[in-house]
């Protein structure tokens, strides 16, 4: 998809103003940001906005400043960011801290020959995994030489943040000068119908025999920050137009939510001149692959229309005839009226938008129009969380551009080494190729959400730790982590049914190799496991020692004495308890002497009895020699019981 940044707003210096119905007061409390791109201190303009230094941005920018400041009047237009494409791969991103919801941002993107090439670059941007705008060289020189805004409306992301990604084209950098993002009213541009599923781009927003206004740029307030643009350049010249004023009138029915349309847009208004069949054309530039969103505003601001049928006109879009207005009879005099209607189907680049006359002059206070791009499909959010882990735990330098959405807009393949597909409703990671990048960190246990992973190829690098068990992914049919600094064993959970090949030769893994891995290669699958000195247990590897490895007890060794251990101590516990516990005070009381039983617990103590189970199992020998047959301790038989369970507890 390509678009034309087209709400072109030349620098205009004005002074004066208030900040006190602007929404774009910056902070994380309300969730709005105006960024200085560039700049290296946070500041309040002359409108009292405060600016913040630059920040939310992706690793390999770098900041700059226009060739000619004196040209613009408003600091956070000096400065610039730009996103070398070899440091910074082929996408770079703002990511903006927002919660979910709609949200107007505008971005102000200048050149002025700030590195003295001569030559505009060519880049796109996206917003909501969507792209929205794009720049192509040569620029308009207005808009190279003094800067152009545009704006749009879209639905943030459900994840904490929402990324505004710049695309190189080629060799050239992206450059950004501010980013201004402020929350929207849920309803507004028929955010009901439209709001989860649409991005609202200007295409034109004009005041009609007004000059531009809004906040940040004059002191008349728009409480949804809008900038209105004087509508002299989209006027049909052809024809003659007439403006009048209200006259100090009150106007009703403005700053009203959803949408708060200023009371300064319906205080003015043009009309035809000359001969009363003249018409009101206006000539806005499209992209015909798209449908838009136009919205007409009224107000009868002549005080000499006093009913209705007095002023009645047709209204033409791309040559169509869609309504009639009677402007007093939908709302009366001096009050705000708003029209809206969707244009599908264009054929041209240039939509007409055209008022025709049937009873006196047509009247027109303002023109919007917004592209409705269609929010693309964005990756499945597990996913995205688990790519953004792997891109802190593989240490993914930024010339790869892994910044914004893994796999959209799908018109760029930024996330360079990442293939996506679609799915059911969401797009899905199905390869990592990152063979031979460099990378020195270790694989994330998070790659377990990557669940439609087909392919893994990390070889011939210097990744480090164990292999997680999420490697074990059902869907993968390729596994290359050869050449690698890998230690541990293999997890039992590596070798499904789909895995076709499986290559982790030259690493440092050791371990018994798990017979479900092994049969990919008796099932005529590619596996190869050489260069682990310490891996064992099947054929062309050394067999596992039974209980020993790297000179301690392995696992099954470790199990082993455990259950050793547990039969040797239940086996004393009973003679203790036949001994000791069960005799009556009438049992015949046969005994070892005393002295034989405890020199055969000393003379045992050496080797095993070193083993602290098996100190546990002689000193309970000897305790059942004292409880049993020392006469010191016959005052304590009736609490015999007792004080050997105690002991047991102690030792254990």
């Amino acid at each position: 998809m390509r678009l034309l940044p087209l709400f072109l707003l030349l620098l205009a210096a004005a002074a004066g103003g208030s900040a006190s119905d602007d929404p774009f007061l910056s902070g994380a409390a309300n969730h709005s940001y105006n960024i200085d791109c560039g700049g290296a201190a946070d500041f309040t303009s002359t409108f009292g906005r405060r600016w913040l230094a630059d920040q939310f941005f992706s690793p390999g920018g770098a900041a700059g400043m226009v060739a000619e400041p004196h040209r613009f009047p408003q600091p956070q237009e000096r400065t610039l960011r730009f996103f070398p494409p070899s440091s910074a791969g082929k996408s770079s991103c703002y990511s903006l801290p927002l919660p979910p919801g709609r949200y107007y941002l505008r971005i102000f993107s200048v050149y002025d020959n700030y590195d003295s090439k001569a030559r505009t670059p060519s880049f796109d941007v996206s917003a909501a995994a969507t792209l929205v705008l794009s720049f192509r060289s040569p620029w308009p020189e207005p808009a190279a030489r003094y800067g152009a805004y545009s704006d749009l409306i879209f639905p943030s992301a459900t994840e904490p943040a929402s990324d505004v990604c710049f695309y190189s084209l080629s060799t050239d950098a992206p450059v950004v000068a501010s980013i201004e993002v402020a929350p929207v009213h849920p309803l507004a541009y028929d955010g009901a119908t439209t709001g989860a599923d649409l991005v609202l781009v200007n295409y034109g927003r004009v005041t009609c025999g007004n000059s531009l206004f809004g906040p940040g740029f004059t002191k008349d307030p728009d409480a949804f920050a809008r900038v209105w643009q004087a509508d002299v350049d989209f006027r049909n010249n052809d024809l003659k137009y007439d403006a009048i004023t209200a006259g100090g009138r009150k106007i009703f029915g403005s700053n009203q939510p959803p949408n708060y349309f200023p009371t300064k847009l319906y205080e003015s208004a043009v009309t035809t001149g000359g001969d009363a069949s003249n018409e009101i054309e206006y000539l806005m530039p499209v992209d015909a692959r798209l449908s838009y969103m136009v919205w007409l505003h009224f107000a009868e601001i002549d005080a000499g229309i006093g009913a209705a049928g007095q002023r009645v006109f047709d209204v033409m879009l791309a040559g169509e005839n869609v309504t009639r207005i009677d402007i007093f009879k939908q709302v009366g005099g001096f009050t705000a009226f708003k029209w809206t209607y969707v244009v599908e189907n264009l054929t041209s680049s240039t939509l007409s938008v055209k008022l025709v006359p049937v009873v006196g002059r047509p009247i027109l206070c303002g023109l919007e129009n917004y592209a409705m791009v269609p929010l693309e499909m964005r990756t499945v959010p597990s996913q995205v969380a688990a790519m953004k882990a792997l891109k802190e735990s593989l240490k993914i330098p930024a010339r790869m551009g892994w910044n914004g959405d893994p796999c959209a807009p799908r018109a760029w393949d930024a996330w360079e080494g990442v293939t996506c597909h679609r799915g059911d409703k969401e797009l899905v990671i199905t390869q990592l190729d990152l063979a031979s990048q460099g990378l020195k960190g270790f694989i994330t246990d998070e790659i377990s959400h990557l669940k439609d992973l087909v392919s893994l190829n990390l070889s011939y690098n210097s990744l480090t730790g164990s292999l997680p068990p999420g490697l074990g992914q059902p869907s993968l049919v390729s596994l290359d982590l050869s050449s690698n600094e890998f230690t541990g064993s293999i997890p039992g959970t590596i070798g499904s049914s789909k895995l076709q090949t499986a290559l982790l030769n030259n690493n440092q893994l050791d371990g018994q190799v798990p017979e479900r891995l092994y049969s990919i290669g008796v099932h005529g699958g590619v596996i190869d496991l050489s260069g682990n000195k310490g891996l064992c247990g099947v054929p062309t590897l050394p067999a596992c020692a039974l209980f020993w490895e790297k000179g301690g007890l392995n696992k099954t060794g470790k199990i082993a004495l455990g259950a050793s251990f547990g039969f040797v101590l239940l086996v004393i516990l009973i003679v203790v308890y036949i001994l000791c516990i069960r005799r009556g005070p009438y049992d015949y009381d046969f005994e070892f002497p005393q002295d034989l039983t405890c020199k055969y617990t000393f003379s045992i103590n050496f080797s095993p009895c070193a083993y602290p189970p098996m100190n546990i199992i002689c000193d309970l020998t000897c305790l059942n020699s004292i409880l049993c047959h020392n006469k010191a301790v016959q005052r304590f038989r009736p609490y015999k019981n007792l004080l050997l369970l105690i002991f047991i507890f102690i030792l254990v």
